[in-house]
C-alpha cells in the first residue's frame, strides 16, 4: 500500500524546521516503540545534521519488550544518538528525560545557558503528551487523531531546558510498502487516508506469522492453519461484525482488529525487528535502482525521439 499522506501544513513545517534548526543544541525524536524504524522520519537525520539526538521509543507499554531492547541497541550504535523507551503515564522514565538532554548537551549546561531542544515526531506518536507531562502543565494540545499540533512553539520547562515544539511530519513518500502498513497499523495516518480491509489484512497476515496465540487467545480461534482472510471471518462472527443473511461485515471486523490491536488488547505487539529492517532495505533500494534505471531509458528514448524529429 502505497501511502502519500502530507498535507500542506507538514511541507510548511518542514521548511520551519530547517531554519530553526541551526540554533538547536539537541534534537529530540518520540518514535513508535512498535515501529521503531516506520515512525523514523528520515527528513529528521538530514535537518539535524550533526546534532546529537534523543530517540524515545514512546508508547513502549504496547510494543513487545523483547524487541524494544533490540531497537535501543541498534540505535545507542549510532553516532552521537541515544535511545530511551519510555511510556509518557511513567513519571519516573519521563523526568529521566532532562537529565539526558544535559549529558549530551555539556557545553549548554550552565545556569545562563539554556539547553535548545527540538522535539520531534511523526503524527499520533504522543509527542504533544510528552510535551505536557515534562513541562507539568497542559500546553500541547493532543488528541486521538493524528496531526493536531499544526504550528511551532517554544516552551520552557523552567529547568534549564528549553523546547521548540513542532508538528506531526510525514515524509513526501514512504517508499517502504510494509512501513505504510506499520504506519496505518498503528494509527499514524488518518483512517479516511487509507482501505480499513486492506491494512487489516497485512495486520492478520503479520499477526499469524510473529504472534498466532495472541489471534488465537484473544477472538478463542481453535484453527490457526486457515487463510488470513478466514482469520479475519472469524474475527467478525466472534465480534458480531455481520450484515443481512450471516454475511461478515468485513469494514467492521477490520476495525474491531485494528482497534483492538492499537489499544493493546491482544498483549504487547512488536510490528517491525531491526533484522526484518535489513532485509526490507535491501528490497527498497534495489526498487530505487530499478526505477533510476527506467527514468533513464526513458529520458534516452525521448532524447531520441527529438533527434529523428
Amino acid at each position: 500500500m502505497a501511502i502519500q499522506w502530507y498535507p500542506g501544513h507538514m511541507h510548511k513545517a518542514r521548511k520551519q524546521i530547517e531554519e530553526v534548526m541551526p540554533q538547536v543544541d539537541l534534537v529530540i525524536e518520540v518514535l513508535d516503540a512498535r515501529i521503531p524504524y516506520s515512525s523514523e522520519n528520515p527528513m529528521v537525520s538530514q535537518l539535524r545534521g550533526d546534532t546529537p539526538c534523543i530517540k524515545l521509543l514512546n508508547k513502549s507499554d504496547l510494543a513487545d519488550p523483547e524487541i524494544t531492547q533490540l531497537w535501543l541497541d541498534h540505535f545507542d550504535a549510532q553516532k552521537g544518538v541515544k535511545a530511551m523507551a519510555i511510556t509518557t503515564s511513567d513519571l519516573n522514565q519521563v523526568n529521566k528525560i532532562p537529565d539526558l538532554c544535559r549529558k549530551l548537551s555539556p557545553h549548554r549546561d550552565q545556569p545562563d545557558k539554556a539547553i535548545r531542544t527540538m522535539i520531534m515526531g511523526i503524527p499520533n506518536v504522543g509527542k504533544s503528551t510528552l510535551i505536557n507531562t515534562l513541562a507539568g502543565r497542559i500546553i500541547a494540545k493532543t488528541g486521538n487523531e493524528p496531526a493536531v499540533t499544526k504550528r511551532q512553539q517554544r516552551i520552557s520547562l523552567k529547568n534549564g531546558i528549553v523546547l521548540s515544539d513542532t508538528p506531526g511530519i510525514l515524509w513526501p513518500k514512504v517508499e517502504n510498502e510494509n512501513s505504510g502498513y506499520r504506519l496505518a497499523v498503528t494509527g499514524a495516518i488518518r483512517d479516511t487516508a487509507m482501505e480499513y480491509e486492506d491494512v487489516a489484512m497485512y495486520g492478520v497476515e503479520y499477526l499469524m506469522q510473529a504472534y498466532p496465540e495472541r489471534l488465537a487467545e484473544r477472538y478463542n480461534i481453535d484453527d490457526m492453519d486457515q487463510e488470513p482472510i478466514q482469520i479475519l471471518e472469524e474475527i467478525g462472527r466472534r465480534r458480531g461484525a455481520l450484515r443481512a443473511g450471516g454475511r461478515i461485515d468485513y469494514h467492521k471486523a477490520s476495525e474491531v482488529l485494528l482497534h483492538e490491536l492499537r489499544g493493546g488488547k491482544l498483549g504487547l505487539i512488536t510490528l517491525e525487528t531491526p533484522e526484518m529492517i535489513e532485509r526490507e532495505e535491501v528490497i527498497v533500494e534495489e526498487q530505487r535502482e530499478a526505477k533510476r534505471i527506467r527514468d533513464e531509458e526513458r529520458k534516452e528514448h525521448y532524447k531520441n525521439k527529438k533527434r529523428r524529429r
